[in-house]
């Protein structure tokens, strides 16, 4: 196997249980694995199966590193930095996954109808100016991190509903992002409700629209790994799709399904997320990012075909890849297929 080093992985991202559930693992002895992670709400399941023991009762280590955007993580993943991790459908990450490089063996975040979600915005300077629905952003500069970011792909959908043509606009990083949307270089964004809810409070943009509105059942973040570890290390990654699963359904029962302490799962959360405020301040952020992750890490294959159909259609990635070079179906269940 070709070994795919960090600056070879940059390269290439330039160009262009089957089953019904997760088994329990063997245990191994106390392996060592590197977790990669953004420190967002949806990113949970990880941190709840860490706090609680559930990847050390599948024989796993585990060691954080936090990124501050998908691809990034792809690039980790790729040269064997990091082990696992959880981020959206991007370009990048496809393009790694034609050449053998990585595999989507999981779904994560999903919109899901009567769930709130991810928020279409309008900047306050723009809205001020007229421009008070999605329609009326025609011909206007719509905020993204990278071209054949999930961000670009949200914003595209929008636009073909609406009938209207958008400026994209890469800014790299969310920080950047939210700055512009302020200032008003830019007129429109999408972004998760942890992000979108204080702010349109503040009266630093309006919440216009919701993206399941455009992309209902989207299955907005995937659970992948290294193309080696899917098929090399399938004992160790299925104690990783155990312990992460397990920590998800904690984290469903305390934030969505009312069953188990909220208080307790915030406390927790707050271990990784919003650590530079303190409880009382970060929690309202923390509930308000709360969205479905998907139980069993079930995989929605009929969004990732969506989203791969669309980077090939404009061209981000190339025409003849398949799903089945995207997608390890031999983990999770696979629904909407």
């Amino acid at each position: 196997m070709t070994l795919i080093t960090r600056r070879k992985t940059l390269a290439l991202m330039g160009g262009t249980i089957a089953a019904t559930a997760l088994a329990a693992p063997a245990v191994a002895a106390n392996k060592k694995i590197k977790v990669g992670a953004l420190r967002f709400t949806s990113h949970s399941g990880n941190f709840v199966g860490f706090e609680r023991g559930y990847f050390a009762d599948a024989g796993l280590d585990v060691e954080f590193e936090f990124f501050q955007a998908a691809q990034p993580m792809a690039v980790a993943i790729a040269s064997g930095d990091v082990d696992y991790a959880v981020t959206a459908v991007s370009g990048g990450l496809i393009n790694l996954a034609e050449k053998g490089a990585i595999k989507v063996i999981g779904g994560a975040l999903s919109e899901e109808a009567g769930i709130d979600g991810q928020k279409y915005l309008i900047s306050d300077v723009s809205y001020q100016a007229g421009i008070k629905t999605l329609k009326d952003l025609d011909g206007k500069k719509y905020a993204v991190t990278q071209a054949g970011s999930s961000f670009h792909y949200m914003g595209s959908k929008m636009a073909a509903a609406e009938g209207i043509n958008l400026t994209f606009t890469p800014l790299q990083k969310v920080g950047a992002i939210i700055g512009a949307m302020k200032s008003g270089q830019v007129d429109g964004w999408s972004i998760v409700p942890h992000i979108a809810k204080p702010l349109a409070k503040a009266g630093a943009w309006h919440m216009v629209a919701n993206v399941a509105d455009y992309i209902p059942d989207y299955q907005v973040t995937t659970v992948f790994t290294s193309a080696k570890n899917a098929a090399d290390e399938r004992s160790m990654t299925e104690g990783f799709l155990n312990g992460f699963s397990r920590g998800v359904d904690d984290y469903a029962a305390a934030m969505i399904d009312g069953t188990a302490d909220q208080d307790v799962m915030v406390d927790l959360i707050h271990k990784y997320v919003y650590t530079d405020r303190e409880r009382a301040k970060a929690a309202p952020s923390i509930i308000n990012g709360t969205m479905r992750i998907n139980s069993g890490a079930a995989l929605n294959i009929a969004s990732i075909q969506d989203q791969l159909s669309w980077f090939q259609s404009e061209g981000l990635v190339d025409a003849s890849i398949s799903i089945d070079q995207l997608v390890d179906r031999s983990y999770v269940d696979i629904i909407g297929a």
